[in-house]
């Protein structure tokens, strides 16, 4: 039986897998590696990284209950430990949104439920805190993990493990080194280092809610959000904070929605289904992504006619549908189109009204997304550029508190927005700190600039395990070519490389290395090119559970996935420790 396992990294996709995990009734060896000090938060809610300002943006009903929700588990909490986590008792709804900080206390107690029930179920797990998983590597039968201290301490030599299967749940990748140079800041984590910002002209390129976030982050280092009599917040500058100016900018110039009322579950959809998308991922059809858009339009116009005739939708394509989808926002002065925006969503969560063409967009993008990881290079690529943004919009929608921190920071005198256009440049090296931007009409010089455009997609070349790299068995996904030419003589035709890690359907890295078949990829930088709406917890869940079944089922039957021929007899296996 080969039933040791390792998860490297412990936040949201590793704690859905570990549920899935000790869900067996054979006895499992379960190592859980976490560099942090502390197992069980996940970078996106981790109290080092985020400050408490910062607002994640999803909201207890929608989160998959792992053994409580969100809300429940708060209103398990001591009034002192509320107190500690900045909410009050009255705010804990199904739909309140809370700092990522409070999701993170509230993971990490979730995680250690979830050992403590595994090892009551007859499961060996160890959590072993503050050690990094620096390498990985192929054995005869077995996968090889280097371990190290963080701080590599040369008292404290490397541990050497070897496991039946690992799953790599290592999170988002960010840079070591935040500040680059003097004031020009690669990330808006941790946000520690944002409150070094001083005063100044600081710019911040993107206007989701992580450039948000990095806003309210400068802000609140030189001053403080309140509300004024009437109810209405405002931010009222320290003394000297004079000098404080904000300016946050995307290639739109635009500021994204507030979060919309909708049913929960999700109503089903009627023409833009799952079983219709698959139909057409089963035709081999090259104009796949051609004919799912075709479905899109149907069912947007079937939900909200009225709407799919303002933006002229029947006579849109891919190339066309997001300039019409934005088009009308995009002639509005931002913060006049944010606070009638705000307005609307706060009106129509009191009356429970669902906009119907915001839904129908909502309900579809994971619909859509089955078929990207077979879309052929040209239409990935026009997927990329055309079709996917306006469904990152309409799921990416932020708390109506992050709007009002913007409109008071405008009311302020310090805030403004500038759309870049689709050529512009950044230059950090002609100047001593920060950055100089040049735009289509004109230049702007900022003493501190914060890059909170997120997490970019990574290939294979990035993988952060050498050893893998170095065997050969880590490759670059591969689709269909779009170019119609290198149809091979017999009708087939070839393939190109793509971004990201080449996996199977349950995320296993697909090399001829049996082996291979019990690495399991859910590290989101790698899954992002083919699977580009992975991102949010929803999704940690689906992954985990993908996984934590897929690993069962080979322990199950070991000459199955695998491809292991299962001679001998079967014995339980622990994680081995190597001596160095």
């Amino acid at each position: 039986m080969h039933n040791s396992i390792a998860l490297v990294g412990s936040g949201p996709t590793a704690i859905y897998t570990l549920r899935g995990l000790i869900a067996s009734t054979r006895p499992l060896a379960i190592t859980v590696f976490e560099k942090e000090a502390v197992a069980g938060k996940g970078m996106p809610y981790h109290p080092a990284v985020n400050d408490r300002a910062m607002l994640a943006n999803i909201a207890s009903i929608e989160i998959p209950p792992i053994r409580e929700t969100l809300a429940d588990w708060l209103h398990r909490q001591s009034d002192g430990e509320l107190d500690r986590l900045r909410v009050t008792r009255a705010a804990i709804t199904d739909r309140a949104f809370f700092p990522r900080v409070v999701l993170g206390a509230y993971f990490k107690a979730q995680f250690d439920r979830l050992v403590e029930q595994g090892r009551a179920s007859g499961h060996v797990i160890e959590v072993k805190s503050g050690q990094e998983v620096t390498d990985m590597a192929l054995g005869v039968d077995d996968i090889r993990l280097t371990v190290e201290r963080p701080d590599r301490s040369s008292a404290q030599p490397p541990e050497h493990y070897a496991f039946d299967h690992v799953v790599m749940a290592t999170g988002h990748s960010f840079s070591d080194v935040i500040e680059v140079k003097p004031g020009y800041f690669a990330s808006p984590w941790p946000s520690s280092l944002l409150k070094t910002i001083p005063a100044a002209r600081v710019g911040i390129l993107g206007t989701s809610l992580s450039a948000i976030d990095a806003m309210v982050t400068v802000a609140t280092r030189h001053g403080s959000f309140y509300h004024d009599e009437a109810g209405l917040l405002e931010f009222q500058p320290a003394r000297e904070a004079g000098d404080l100016h904000i300016t946050l900018m995307s290639r739109k110039g635009m500021l994204p929605e507030a979060d919309f009322y909708f049913a929960i579950p999700y109503e089903p959809l009627s023409i833009c289904t799952e079983a219709a998308v698959d139909a057409l991922v089963e035709t081999g059809a090259r104009d796949l992504l051609d004919r799912v858009f075709e479905l899109f339009v149907r069912e947007l116009s079937a939900a909200d006619p009225d709407y799919a005739a303002r933006i002229g939708l029947s006579q849109l394509t891919v190339e066309t549908v997001g300039p019409a989808y934005f088009a009308e926002r995009e002639a509005h002065d931002p913060f006049v189109w944010a606070a009638l925006n705000l307005a609307e969503a706060r009106q129509n969560y009191e009356t429970r009204t669902t906009i119907a063409w915001r839904y129908a967009i909502l309900r579809m993008h994971e619909v859509v997304a089955r078929v990207v990881p077979h879309l052929d290079s040209r239409d990935l690529q026009r997927f990329h550029r055309h079709f996917k943004t306006l469904f990152v919009d309409n799921y990416a929608t932020v708390p109506h508190a992050s709007i009002d921190r913007l409109l008071a920071l405008r009311r302020a005198g310090m805030l403004d927005v500038l759309a870049l256009g689709s050529d512009y440049a950044l230059d950090t090296d002609t100047v001593e700190r920060g950055a100089l931007v040049t735009f289509d009409d004109g230049q702007l010089r900022f003493d501190a600039f914060v890059d909170a455009t997120g997490q970019g997609r990574l290939s294979a070349a990035d993988i952060p395990f050498p050893g893998l790299v170095r065997q050969g068995v880590v490759g670059k996904a591969r689709v269909r070519s779009g170019d119609q030419v290198l149809l091979a003589a017999d009708g087939q035709s070839r393939e190109e490389e793509a971004g990201g890690v080449r996996l199977d359907a349950c995320y296993r890295l697909q090399f001829d290395q049996p082996l291979c078949r019990r690495i399991y990829c859910l590290a989101l930088p790698f899954l992002l090119h083919q699977f580009p709406f992975i991102q949010g917890i929803t999704s940690s869940a689906e992954l985990g559970e993908t996984v934590s079944q897929a690993i069962l089922t080979d322990i199950a039957d070991p000459r199955g996935a695998a491809g292991f021929d299962g001679d001998g007899p079967e014995t339980e296996r622990k994680p081995v420790l190597l001596l160095s």
